[in-house]
C-alpha cells in the first residue's frame, strides 16, 4: 500500500515516526520526503497495513499537522525491511513548512546540563523544536535548502542525524558547539567584546547579561530578527530605550524566564498561561499585577502587560544569566521593519543599542513576535489574535472555495500582511507592519517573493484594496503591468467580513458588524462603522454610524481632539467652544481652525469611522489629545472604562434612524451628547468611558437583532480593528448570544487589517465565474 501524506510533515520527525511505526508492525517498505509531503510504501499482512494507516492519522508527531492521507493499493513486491530514503525534489513542491517552534523540554534539559555536550549551546534543537520557516529557502525541507547549509556537521551530530531512532534524525538545523553557529558580543561599532570560546575574556551571553544589569541596551539577534533589550525594572534604562527608539507611549513587551515569574507580574488564567507556554510562544496581553516592580516606563498608564517566555536557547540562557525580566521590543526604528541581518542591525540600530549580541546563523525571513489576548465569548475563554507571525506562519488557512487561479492578495495599509493562495490553501504571510515607507514596502515585496518561490505559486491574479494610494495597491498595479496579472479590487470592509466567514467555513449570508478606523467605501467616502449583509461573493451596506467630517484628514488620526471638535459640530448649530474641562489643553486658535474645517468640509472628508468615534470620546474625556501610535486614544478609553471603580451598568443611547431606501444610521450623536453632558457634570472619565462602551455595544446589538429577524439570518460577524477592544467585543457578543444569534469572531487571524489579505483571497475565490456571484453595493 502506498500512502501520500500532505500537511506539515517535513522537519517535524514524521519519517522516524513512520519508521518506528512500520518496524513495530513488522512491515516492509520505505518512506521519503518529496515535494508533496511524505510518501510511504508498506507491505505486509492486511491487518498490519490497516493498523498502520489508522495510526498514521491518529498518532503523528506533535509538531506535525496532517492535512490529507491518500491510499493506493500496489502489487506485492516481496521486499524485506523498512528504510528511510533520501528526499526527492520535484518540479512543483506542495509540501508545507512548519513554523518556528519553541525549545522543547528535552533540548532545554541538555542546554542546562553541565555534563551534556550541548551545555549552554545557544542553537540546540531537534525535530521537536527550533527554527523552521525563518531558515528555510526551499522545499523539500532538507539542510541544503536552509540557511544551515554552510555548517558541516561533525561526526557526533552526523550520527544523530542519520539514526532513525534518535530525536535528531534529519533535524535540519542540528548542530553543536564543535560544528554549528556561534554567538559573539560586539559594541555599537561592531568591535568584538566577547566571542566563541571566551574570546575577549568572557562568554558572550553571560557578558551581555552582565551589561544589561549595568543598565545597557542590548540588541539581541533571535529567530526571526532582532530585539532591543534592557532590564525591565531599570527605570533609567527603559526610559533611555524609549527615547532612543522614539517610542513615546506604546507599551513594551517583557520576557520572563518561566510561568512562575510571569504570574508575579500579571494575573494569569489557565488559557493565558497555556498560550504563554505553548510551542508558538506569542506575546500574551494579561492584566498587570500592582506592585510588580517593573519600571513605570515599560507600559506607562496601562493596566495590561505584554508578556512572553523564552522561545530559543539563546533567550533561555540570557534570561537565566540576567536573573531579571527583560524588555524585549522589536529591533527597529519606529515605522521601519525589524532588522534581521547583522550588518543591517549594526547600521540601523547603532544609535539605539549600546552593544549587539549577534550570531552567524543567517535568518532568511524576518518574522516578528505574534501577539494574542484572551476574551470571554459564549462563556468560554478564547484566544483573540492581534498579530499573527512567528510561531504561526506559514501554516496555511484553508479557503472554503478554492481559488480559481493562483493568486496573491496584497492586504491594506496598516498592520499589513499578504496572502499567497493556490487551490484551497492560503498562506498568510508574517506581519509586515504599516506600509509607510520604502523599507516596509521592500519587506513586503521580499516576503511575497519568498512565499511564491517557496511553494512555487505562480500567481495569475492579484487582489488589492480599493484605496488607490495604498502602497499595497500600487504594488498590485505594478504586478498587473509587469507580469500580466489580472487585478481585482476588494472593498475593505467586505474583505473583513469575508475573512471571518471563510475562517469559520461559513457560506453566508450573514450580518457583519465591521468597525475599524479607515477604509475606502464604494461611494468614495471613508467608511469604518459598517453594518453589512452578505457573503464572500458580495455584500450590501445596510447600515452605518452617523457620518461626520474628518477635519484635516490624516491629521485627525494623530490629533484625536480634532474628532471631538467634529462631533461637537454635529451637535451644535453654532461653532462649539472648547469644552470647559479641556480649556488650557487645546490651543484656542487651533480649535477655531478645526471648527472651520469641519464646517466647510475643506480637507475634511466624510467618515463613518468607529475608530474615530472612539478618538472623539477619548479626547473629550481628556485621556488622549495627541496620539503617538495607532489606536492609542481607543486603547486609553478602554483602559479607563475597565478601571472605573465606580462602574455602573448605564448605557448611553444609540438610536437607529431609518429612511426609506437608505441604510440605517446608528445615531452616535446621542452617545457623544450624553458623554459631553456627563463630563460637564463632572462625572468621572472612567464612568463616561464605560457608559460609552455599553451604549455602543447595546445599540449595535439591537440593530443586529432587528435586521437578523427581518432577513432570517442567525450569524453575525464581528470584525475590524475596533474589535480588539475586549469590553466592546465581549458585551456585544453577549447581547447577541442572549438574543439567540451566533457571533462569529476571527480566531486564527486578527480582527484588524492583519486578516484583510486572507479576506481578499476569499472574495476572489468566491467570485469564480463557475459559481454564482453578486456585486458589492
Amino acid at each position: 500500500m502506498r500512502f501520500v501524506v500532505t500537511g506539515i510533515v517535513q522537519g517535524v520527525g514524521f519519517r522516524p515516526f513512520v519508521y518506528r511505526l512500520a518496524t513495530g508492525l513488522d512491515l516492509a517498505g520505505w518512506v521519503r520526503n518529496d515535494a508533496a509531503g511524505v510518501t510511504i510504501e508498506v507491505e505486509g499482512p492486511d491487518a498490519a497495513v490497516q493498523a498502520f494507516g489508522r495510526r498514521l492519522v491518529r498518532e503523528p508527531p506533535r509538531l506535525s499537522s496532517v492535512e490529507h492521507v491518500s491510499e493506493h493499493e500496489l502489487a506485492p513486491r516481496g521486499g524485506g525491511g523498512f528504510e528511510i530514503r533520501d528526499s526527492e525534489r520535484a518540479d512543483r513542491p506542495s509540501a508545507l513548512v512548519s513554523p518556528d517552534t519553541a525549545t522543547c523540554d528535552d533540548c532545554l534539559h541538555e542546554l542546562l546540563d553541565p555534563d551534556d555536550r550541548r551545555y549552554r549551546y545557544a542553537f540546540t534543537n531537534c525535530t521537536n523544536c527550533g527554527p523552521r520557516f525563518t531558515i528555510v529557502r526551499g522545499i523539500p525541507y532538507d539542510r541544503p535548502y536552509t540557511t544551515m547549509a554552510g555548517f558541516e556537521m561533525c561526526g557526533p551530530c552526523r550520527a544523530e542525524y542519520d539514526d532513525p531512532g534518535d530525536r535528531r534524525f534529519h533535524a535540519q538545523p542540528n548542530a553543536c558547539p564543535d560544528c554549528g553557529p556561534t554567538v559573539r558580543l560586539c559594541d555599537a561599532a561592531g568591535s568584538m567584546i566577547a566571542g566563541p570560546g571566551g574570546q575577549g575574556g568572557a562568554e558572550p551571553i553571560a557578558r551581555a547579561a552582565a551589561l544589561l544589569a549595568e543598565g545597557t541596551v542590548v540588541a539581541v539577534k533571535g529567530l526571526g530578527g532582532f530585539h532591543l533589550a534592557c532590564v525591565a525594572t531599570d527605570e533609567d534604562a527603559v526610559r533611555r530605550l524609549r527615547g532612543r527608539k522614539h517610542r513615546e507611549d506604546k507599551p513594551f513587551a517583557v520576557m520572563v524566564p518561566d510561568l512562575e515569574s510571569a504570574r508575579r507580574l500579571a494575573d494569569l488564567d489557565d488559557t493565558e498561561a497555556g498560550l504563554l507556554a505553548s510551542r508558538e510562544r506569542p506575546i500574551v496581553l494579561a492584566r498587570r499585577r500592582p506592585g510588580s516592580g517593573l519600571a513605570d516606563q515599560v507600559a506607562p498608564g496601562h493596566r495590561d502587560l505584554g508578556l512572553m517566555l523564552p522561545y530559543s536557547p539563546l533567550h533561555h540562557l540570557l534570561l537565566a544569566d540576567a536573573g531579571a525580566a527583560l524588555v524585549m521590543t522589536s529591533g527597529n526604528v519606529s515605522d521601519e521593519p525589524i532588522a534581521y541581518r547583522n550588518d543591517d542591525a549594526l547600521e540601523r540600530l547603532a544609535d539605539i543599542a549600546d552593544c549587539f549580541l549577534l550570531h552567524d546563523r543567517p535568518i532568511h525571513t524576518r518574522t516578528d513576535d505574534s501577539v494574542v489576548r484572551v476574551v470571554t465569548l459564549a462563556g468560554r475563554r478564547s484566544p483573540l489574535m492581534l498579530r499573527r507571525s512567528r510561531g504561526y506562519v506559514p501554516s496555511p488557512i484553508p479557503l472554503p472555495e478554492p481559488a480559481p487561479v493562483p493568486l496573491v492578495a496584497c492586504g491594506a495599509h496598516l498592520k499589513n500582511t499578504f496572502t499567497v493562495a493556490e487551490g484551497s490553501r492560503a498562506w498568510v504571510g508574517p506581519h509586515i507592519g504599516d506600509l509607510e515607507n520604502y523599507e516596509t514596502l521592500r519587506s513586503f515585496e521580499q516576503g511575497v517573493a519568498h512565499l511564491e518561490a517557496l511553494f512555487e505559486v505562480r500567481p495569475r491574479a492579484v487582489a488589492h484594496d480599493l484605496h488607490p494610494d495604498y502602497l499595497s495597491t500600487r504594488y498590485a498595479a505594478e504586478r498587473t503591468a509587469s507580469g500580466g496579472l489580472e487585478a481585482f479590487g476588494v472593498q475593505h470592509h467586505h474583505a473583513h467580513l469575508a475573512a471571518c466567514l471563510a475562517e469559520h467555513a461559513h457560506a453566508g449570508p450573514a450580518l457583519g458588524v465591521v468597525f475599524d478606523g479607515t477604509g475606502l467605501g464604494t461611494d468614495g467616502s471613508v467608511w469604518g462603522g459598517e453594518i453589512l449583509v452578505g457573503d464572500a461573493a458580495g455584500f450590501d451596506r445596510i447600515g452605518h454610524l452617523w457620518p461626520v467630517r474628518l477635519p484635516g484628514g490624516a491629521a485627525a488620526i494623530r490629533r484625536p481632539w480634532h474628532m471631538a471638535c467634529a462631533w461637537l459640530c454635529e451637535l451644535d448649530g453654532d461653532a462649539p467652544a472648547i469644552p470647559s474641562w479641556l480649556e488650557g489643553r487645546i490651543d484656542a486658535a487651533e480649535w477655531t481652525a478645526v471648527v472651520r474645517l469641519a464646517r466647510t468640509g475643506v480637507a475634511s472628508p466624510v467618515t463613518t469611522s468607529a475608530g474615530r468615534l472612539f478618538d472623539a470620546v477619548s479626547s473629550l474625556c481628556g485621556l488622549c489629545l495627541e496620539a503617538t501610535y495607532e489606536g492609542q486614544a481607543a486603547v486609553e478609553l478602554e483602559m479607563a472604562a475597565a478601571s472605573a471603580l465606580e462602574a455602573d451598568d448605564l448605557a448611553y443611547p444609540l438610536p437607529a434612524r431609518r429612511e426609506a431606501g437608505e441604510p440605517v444610521v446608528l445615531d452616535a450623536r446621542e452617545l457623544v451628547r450624553a458623554a459631553a453632558a456627563d463630563l460637564a457634570a463632572r462625572v468621572a472619565p472612567g464612568t463616561v468611558a464605560r457608559r460609552f462602551h455599553a451604549g455602543l455595544a447595546d445599540g449595535t446589538a439591537v440593530l443586529c437583532v432587528t435586521e437578523a429577524a427581518r432577513r432570517g439570518l442567525r450569524s453575525v460577524v464581528l470584525s475590524g480593528g475596533v474589535f480588539q477592544n475586549v469590553l466592546l467585543l465581549e458585551r456585544l457578543a453577549s447581547r447577541l448570544d442572549e438574543a439567540g444569534l451566533d457571533a462569529l469572531v476571527p480566531r486564527r487571524l486578527p480582527p484588524n487589517d492583519g486578516g484583510l489579505s486572507y479576506g481578499q483571497a476569499a472574495v476572489i475565490a468566491a467570485r469564480d465565474p463557475r459559481r454564482s456571484s453578486r456585486p458589492e453595493t
